[in-house]
């Protein structure tokens, strides 16, 4: 959890902020054995250190079909946990049809630089090619080049532009072949 809090500090969600991320946290905790949920483990690669079994860096991503009831799964739990009943913290489109949407990539800060993002990276297409996805997609913060090299790196190229709450971001696509 603390490797995705990490991106949702960055996005600067308001409903975030207003809330306090450690009740967001225990919202996706939560949420996070639901199937169909968007931090839920079946959308989660994780990448676990051998030798001390951490986990080092995690991907989600969910087909763009997906995108209009992925977070359904918090609804039982914002009750529980004193939330308002009509929390929505990702107002946005962030996909287009027919793409399998990369929504987080991140790596333990201490991990950072070894690679880890990269591998991970590098294995989505083994991982969703059986499951009949042809192209992954992600949206990287303009204000992020060296995300956005890594990216193109790894073969993913600009599509277009969109807005994500208060910050700009460039659409990315790479084919999986």
């Amino acid at each position: 959890m603390p490797i995705l809090m990490q991106i949702i500090h960055d996005m600067e969600i308001p409903e975030v902020q207003a809330i306090g991320e450690a009740q967001i946290e225990a919202l996706f905790e939560a949420a996070f054995a639901a199937p169909d949920y968007r931090y839920g483990y079946q959308q989660m690669l994780v990448y676990v250190d051998e030798q001390t079994q951490k986990v080092l860096g995690i991907c989600v991503g969910y087909p763009a079909a997906k995108e209009a009831t992925i977070d359904d799964a918090l609804r039982p739990f914002l009750r529980e946990l004193g939330l308002p009943e009509d929390l929505q913290l990702f107002k946005d489109v962030e996909t287009q049809p027919g793409e399998w949407y990369l929504d987080s990539l991140a790596v333990a800060p201490a991990a950072q630089g070894q690679g880890i993002g990269g591998q991970l990276l590098d294995f989505l297409p083994t991982w969703l090619a059986p499951k009949g996805e042809t192209v992954i997609s992600l949206n990287v913060d303009l204000g992020n080049p060296k995300a956005k090299q890594l990216y193109s790196h790894h073969g993913f190229r600009k599509t277009g532009e969109i807005m994500i709450g208060a910050h700009r971001y460039e659409h990315l696509q790479r084919p999986i072949v």
